[in-house]
């Protein structure tokens, strides 16, 4: 087998809603909608696909949670930057900037939490 990349991820969450905003105004994902009314969030390759917490979609996760996720999110934008505009919205910083390991190598992040809790990093490739 000859895996190449994530396509998307589910979280499971309380209030989709608040999601799409944190997601879309914070973080600059465009909302999509597909099958049926559900809801994501795209950016890049890649799509989250939201589960409302109680009435997931089948087949799910053996235990699906919100705030279970640690995402790790490769942006172009300066984590400066990053910093800069997170303050303007009110989002408080958990850690970093941080140099960790990222898939590829070295990476310079922060760390934030979502209305879910669920802890993103927002990193830049060293």
């Amino acid at each position: 087998m000859d895996l190449d990349a994530i396509d998307h991820v589910v979280l499971t969450v309380r209030d989709i809603p608040a999601s799409v905003t944190f997601y879309t105004r914070v973080l600059g994902m465009r909302e999509v909608l597909f099958g049926g009314n559900r809801r994501a969030l795209a950016f890049g390759h890649c799509k989250l696909n939201l589960h409302q917490a109680g009435r997931e979609f089948e087949p799910k996760a053996a235990h699906p949670a919100p705030g279970a996720v640690d995402l790790c999110l490769l942006a172009r934008t300066p984590v400066a930057e990053i910093v800069r505009h997170l303050a303007a919205h009110g989002v408080a910083i958990e850690d970093g900037p941080v140099e960790r390991t990222g898939a590829q190598g070295p990476i310079l992040s922060v760390y934030v939490r979502d209305p879910d809790g669920n802890l993103i990093e927002l990193s830049n490739p060293l």
